[in-house]
């Protein structure tokens, strides 16, 4: 893999990361105008919003790894 694909993949991830977070707390926001039930949705919002992003973080850096892995073994 090219070093500017790495780093074009990396900032996918940073934006990844942000867009996760803010959609969770969004949401939240929006189910708690909707049910009066503040801040409960956001908190929930925010913790889905980071396992989201968590798993894809780590699904996007996976084949990085790889790569870096079997260019470490030849």
């Amino acid at each position: 893999m090219r070093r500017w694909q790495a780093a074009l993949s990396i900032i996918g991830v940073g934006w990844f990361v942000g867009l996760s977070l803010l959609g969770g707390v969004l949401g939240g926001l929006w189910l708690d105008s909707r049910l009066n039930t503040q801040p409960l949705f956001v908190v929930l919002g925010l913790l889905l919003g980071f396992a989201v992003a968590a798993y894809g973080v780590y699904q996007m850096l996976l084949p990085l790894l790889r790569n870096k892995n079997d260019k470490e073994n030849n």
